[in-house]
């Protein structure tokens, strides 16, 4: 879709140098930049490459304003984010038509919203509510008494366990299962055998989050499990049973916790991140790749990087490693 870069700008926030009226039809990376592309460049040192690249124009910082160029420029506080908005105004995916398809299986009192998308081979159970054009992909279950928000995508074979309910504007990638039973059980030392603990909770997954493919969520043994508006989880994310997970975190791929841990808003963790249940990750928390929580630990410290396991301040962890190095060359 083209799009004149004045109505970019308005959109993103940006502000233009040379012609405005020029149009762009989508967005890319320096190297494989067309000529009717929109590229963009984060720091000085790159300019010079996206100048002399194929693109039509460059999304640039404050730095590039005083910039001789042939190329119009898009001036933004922050280019990064500026080229993600104009990537959405460029690259809109149009939503499936909306209807049933035949070999989709939707209950009698299922309730449907204004243009809803269903494809085949999904089930919508009894009593599932489903928003205003949401899709629902192939070989989706949706299950009984499940609620689904306006304007969610729902992407082929995930499964919706029963009660779970999902906001507004929600994306779930493919095969991701949301709602299953928490892993509880108390042993029986008569027997000496492992006997299941009620999973009878609930999953509540809030506006505007983000699951990656063959993700799985628990629902609440008793009480509730919870994903916090906005935030953005990777595929093949694990989160326990009642999680409590705050809005705007960022979670990489493979991480996995364990029940009832609290992460508060704006917490960034890193990939293959284990965490013991109980634990307490307070806001603004960054968790390097691997790090290890253990159980009912408690991390503090807005913009600190912890690593390592147990994690610990990264500065700390460093000074650790170059200990260990120390010794091995004594040896």
């Amino acid at each position: 879709m083209q799009r004149r870069l004045s109505e970019i700008a308005g959109v993103v926030g940006a502000r233009v140098i040379g012609d405005e009226r020029l149009e762009v039809a989508g967005v890319a990376s320096i190297a494989s930049a067309k000529g009717s592309d929109l590229v963009f460049v984060e720091d000085e040192k790159h300019l010079a490459s996206a100048l002399e690249s194929k693109a039509a124009a460059v999304v640039a910082g404050i730095f590039a304003e005083n910039v001789e160029s042939l190329k119009p420029l898009l001036i933004a506080a922050n280019p990064r984010l500026a080229f993600a908005r104009a990537a959405k105004l460029l690259h809109k995916h149009g939503r499936p038509a909306a209807g049933i398809h035949p070999a989709a299986v939707v209950h009698a009192s299922a309730d449907l919203g204004e243009g809803v998308a269903v494809d085949a081979r999904a089930i919508v159970h009894e009593d599932a509510v489903v928003g205003g054009r949401t899709w629902i992909g192939a070989g989706c279950v949706i299950g009984k008494a499940a609620t689904i928000g306006d304007d969610c995508a729902i992407h082929p074979n995930v499964t919706i366990y029963p009660g779970t309910r999902v906001g507004n504007r929600v994306i779930v990638h493919a095969g991701a299962v949301l709602g299953s039973d928490g892993f509880g059980y108390v042993r029986d030392p008569a027997t000496g055998r492992h006997k299941k603990f009620p999973q009878i909770g609930e999953l509540v997954i809030e506006d505007d989050v983000e699951i990656g493919a063959n993700t799985t969520i628990d629902r609440g043994a008793l009480e509730t499990t919870r994903i916090g508006r906005g935030t953005k989880i990777d595929n093949l994310v694990h989160i326990g049973h009642n999680c409590q997970i705050g809005e705007n975190v960022i979670i990489a791929a493979q991480a996995g916790f364990s029940g009832s841990i609290v992460i508060e808003n704006n917490v960034v963790i890193g990939g293959q991140v284990g965490m013991g249940e109980h634990a307490y990750i307070g806001e603004g928390v960054m968790l390097g790749g691997q790090a290890g929580v253990l159980p009912k630990k408690i991390l503090r410290g807005k913009g600190v990087a912890f690593w390592g396991t147990p994690a610990k301040p990264l500065r700390e962890y460093l000074k650790s490693l170059a200990a260990l190095a120390k010794l091995a060359r004594k040896d």
